[in-house]
């Protein structure tokens, strides 16, 4: 049972200071239920009456005559350590604190909020709020809210940091009838928060989609895990308060976090495979379409339109967001001119002209989806006399249906106008075919469908492999980051004195001197021979530019003499307290036919190490100039930064002989990705610029701050990197040595080569049902697992011509770590040598060090080699013939 069993399907609910004052939190949370219609045992508790809206009250929590599964605590913030310790002593399991000020210090010096936090968590009681609207369950019956109205049953379940939000979606909800399998409202999220909830509604039968308005996010790694694991199973739309500088602080006001930028954010929830969307406009259209459209097959958009003024807006505004225009073929367009007038569009859009009435309606749409030529059809409808649009929106209703193919497509529908087209609204909606006010927000709901399936590829999609850092170069550059760190807590370095560390990493830096004073520079420019570069070494002024710090392309000693003394010069006057430790000297690199990017690694409050890369130059502005992602990359997450940041303008391509290399620049951030993984204490890392020359990149300056750092490295992280220490050499009953090691993302292939090599039998008693060839999908979910809640070890054997895996072991652990699933496969020719015991150890090695509670499996009676394995290694049997299961239990911990 999850935790929050008791918060989410509750039986019971106690009504903490239930009030008969109107306009009273206690008075409105018990109406709230009473009219909601749960089935339940609903328990007013407080001394002042004998009871409340007709329901006998309690003068105390201990007098209830039964343990509630909430209770709603409607009091005072200074009351609640007492009715939190009241609670405890109750054994009550779920708690929601409407309260608002439980900041505030309690008579210990700490904050409310806090000691009632400790309670709850020494008697095992989820805790939802400070600061909650409540939670309104519409398949029970349960509105627990504070809100003036309820919501309709539903299939979508909506989460929200802000009550307001909260309220407003369900007014416009109400409206448009559409209907939620859970509505939360988190307030400050002291305890329940985003990844509790996206765990128990990722497993939730009746939701289909998730809903979720953040202001920040308190705990990254749990999030990043929790909704990774919830996207496979459910789509699920972020609308992401705190874009702007002023709203980040605004948001951190609201419900506390760190000053995350707004990019970061973005890339995490495109990591996740989540949909972001802009503002509350576009949330409503994501709802509209998320509620009444079947998963998008591709990303070819039809127009049919009796205006054409609205079908160019809404080409406008697809092609602005990258999507694409289906094209007409020419057989489609001879069909489509059998019975359209002459003056038709003749391409897409399909502008049937303005007295298109609804029999034209169907005879184009019919004739659309007849052809092969899109994935989706938008009909657009603007107030017409010949097209009536009541009529011709059931008219297209009735035809969609009708059709054979019609499950080919998604359907979307734009009836422009109020007064007359807001019935044929209400008529789509009834049909279940999403439709829009505005050709706009019909594209952009048609992009938000494009741009998931973007995101759920890029989830599967198989990465490749950079070449590694060797573990000699990786060890030599902790030896560096140590002395440089000796004594000294943070330490800041430039280009000149980073080159070796860089090095160590296989990165290309541009040699670099430094000169004292003016003739030093001069002397060292003719030993490095000419063109030369002269820039300003001072930590305390930021941008050189600023100053003319930096001065290229210097062609012999009176320039560089010239060039050094101004420099100091414009230091000393602009910036005169500002601390010079001279001039860099640098031979000019070749900028002819090169790009200069800027790539820059910073420690978030939140997310930890991020990884930032756009354009550069002197106006650089990371919140607006860059991309960003989350290490630790691969190839195809490199490989997708890089083409976001140049599809978004963050970075722009110029057209140059040798234009630069992708792939070459991938396998820089894959480096600089196994830098941050490996070295925590690179706290900042500056590149401005690298120079791009086709498959060259040099850098050409950067700065670097070390930080002493202590305890686990990859903590920080707010994604798990591969877990390298869990690596060992194994040997078999035969002598044979195999490598044990976690599973990759990139062993997909051999994976599937593995499982072809298994019988049917064995994968038959593995999988309970028989099995065929495994797909792209089935074999990702396989191999890009998150090391955070699932582990698989993987027994590799290296023969002269290729790498095979022979065995795997898998725990699934759940979200509270009370227990794991485990699973074991081999290689149906190697049975008897060992493998299954040393898979087996494996898995529970690795679960009672990650301290969970048990690991279980399930398998069948006739599996005797398994069970045996499972008996010989102290797990309780429980064999049911009647249903042909066996269930296998080891305690751990």
């Amino acid at each position: 049972m999850s935790q929050l069993t008791h918060l989410l399907k509750p039986k019971s609910v106690a009504v903490i200071g239930a009030s008969s004052k109107p306009m009273r939190a206690g008075n409105i949370i018990l109406k709230n239920l009473l009219q909601g219609g749960f089935e339940g045992a609903i328990m007013p508790v407080t001394p002042r009456y004998s009871s409340v809206c007709g329901v006998l009250a309690y003068r105390s929590i201990d007098e209830l005559p039964v343990v509630p599964d909430v209770a709603i605590v409607c009091t005072n913030a200074s009351r609640n350590i007492a009715i939190f310790r009241q609670l405890a002593e109750k054994q009550v399991k779920s708690v929601i604190v409407l309260s608002a000020d439980m900041h505030l210090a309690d008579e210990e010096g700490s904050s409310i909020q806090n000691t009632c936090l400790e309670i709850a968590k020494a008697a095992n009681m989820r805790m939802l709020g400070p600061n909650s609207l409540g939670l309104v369950l519409p398949w029970i019956y349960f509105n627990a809210s504070f809100s003036p109205v309820t919501a309709q049953k539903g299939k979508i379940a909506f989460i929200s940091q802000s009550a307001a939000m909260c309220t407003t979606i369900l007014d416009w909800a109400n409206d448009k009838d559409i209907g939620f399998s859970a509505f939360v409202s988190l307030g400050n999220a002291l305890d329940v928060d985003f990844a509790d909830l996206l765990d128990y509604l990722s497993r939730d039968s009746q939701t289909e989609a998730i809903l979720l308005y953040i202001d920040t996010i308190k705990d990254a790694r749990r999030f990043m895990s929790a909704a990774r694991a919830a996207s496979r199973n459910k789509r699920i739309l972020v609308l992401k308060g705190g874009r702007t500088a002023a709203g980040r602080k605004a948001a951190k006001a609201h419900t506390g976090g760190g000053d995350t930028l707004d990019i970061i954010y973005d890339s995490a929830i495109r990591r996740t495979g989540m949909l972001r969307v802009n503002n509350s406009h576009e949330l409503f259209a994501a709802v509209e379409t998320l509620t009444h459209s079947v998963p998008l097959r591709g990303e070819r958009l039809a127009i049919i339109t009796n205006g054409g003024g609205p079908a160019i807006m809404a080409v406008d505004t697809l092609l602005e967001r990258g999507g694409k225009l289906a094209e007409l073929s020419s057989q489609t367009i001879e069909s489509l001119s059998a019975f359209l007038p002459p003056s038709w569009s003749h391409s897409n859009p399909v502008d049937m002209v303005g007295d298109a009435d609804h029999h034209r309606y169907i005879q184009t749409l019919n004739a659309v989806m007849d052809a092969d030529c899109a994935d989706a059809i938008l009909i657009m409808h603007s107030p017409s006399a010949v097209a009536h649009s009541e009529q011709t929106a059931r008219a297209i209703v009735e035809a969609v249906k009708k059709h054979p193919r019609h499950k080919r497509f998604n359907i979307l529908t734009n009836w422009s106008g109020e007064l007359t087209a807001k019935p044929a609204r209400h008529i789509f909606t009834q049909a279940g075919f999403p439709t829009y006010r505005t050709p706009e927000s019909a594209v952009v709901a048609f992009m938000h469908l494009v741009e998931y399936r973007r995101n759920q590829k890029q989830l599967m999609e198989t990465p490749t492999t950079a070449e590694p850092v060797h573990i000699s170069e990786l060890n030599e550059a902790k030896k560096w980051i140590d002395e440089k760190l000796l004594d000294k807590k943070t330490v800041s370095l430039d280009t000149h004195q980073i080159g070796p560390f860089l090095k160590h990493f296989n990165f290309n830096v541009l040699p670099t001197w430094i000169a004292s004073d003016t003739s030093e520079a001069v002397h060292v420019a003719e030993q490095i021979g000419y063109p030369v570069a002269v820039k300003l070494r001072s930590p305390d002024i930021a941008h050189k530019s600023d100053i003319q710090g930096v001065m290229l392309n210097l062609r012999n000693s009176v320039e560089v003499g010239t060039a050094a003394e101004a420099i100091l010069d414009r230091a000393k006057l602009s910036y005169p307290s500002a601390h010079i430790h001279g001039l860099l000297v640098q031979g000019m690199a070749k900028l002819a036919g090169g790009e200069e990017i800027r790539i820059k690694v910073k420690t978030d409050d939140t997310f930890g190490p991020v990884i930032l890369i756009g354009q550069g130059g002197s106006e650089w502005d990371e919140s607006i100039d860059a991309a960003s992602a989350l290490p630790p990359l691969n190839m195809t997450l490199a490989r997708y930064l890089i083409v976001r940041a140049i599809k978004n303008g963050k970075i722009r391509p110029q057209k140059l002989p040798e234009p630069m290399n992708i792939q070459g620049l991938s396998e820089l951030l894959v480096r600089i990705s196994q830098m941050v993984v490996d070295c925590p204490q690179v706290h900042e890392l500056d590149i401005h610029p690298v120079l791009a020359n086709g498959s060259t990149f040099t850098i050409l300056d950067a700065d670097l701050i070390l930080k002493q750092y202590d305890g686990d490295a990859q903590q920080r992280l707010a994604i798990r990197p591969y877990p390298v220490e869990y690596e060992e050499i194994v040997p078999l009953k035969t002598g044979e040595e195999v490598l044990l090691r976690p599973i990759l993302p990139e062993d997909e292939p051999d994976h599937a080569t593995f499982i072809s090599r298994v019988s049917k039998e064995d994968l038959y008693k593995r999988f309970f049902t028989d099995v065929g060839e495994f797909n792209h999908e089935a074999l990702a979910n396989f191999t890009q697992i998150d090391y955070d809640r699932e582990m698989a070890f993987v027994a590799v054997r290296q023969t002269d011509t290729e790498l095979q895996i022979i065995g795997v072991s898998r725990a699934l652990i759940n979200p509270d770590n009370t227990d794991a699933e485990f699973a074991i496969l081999i290689r149906s020719d190697l049975k008897g040598v060992g493998l299954g015991k040393i898979l087996m150890q494996k898995i529970i090695d690795y679960c009672r060090h990650k301290g969970t509670k048990q690991i279980s499996g399930m398998t069948m009676p006739t599996n005797r080699g398994m069970l045996m394995l499972a008996q010989k290694m102290g797990f309780k049997l429980d064999i049911q013939f009647e249903d042909g299961t066996a269930d296998m239990v080891l305690p751990l911990n």
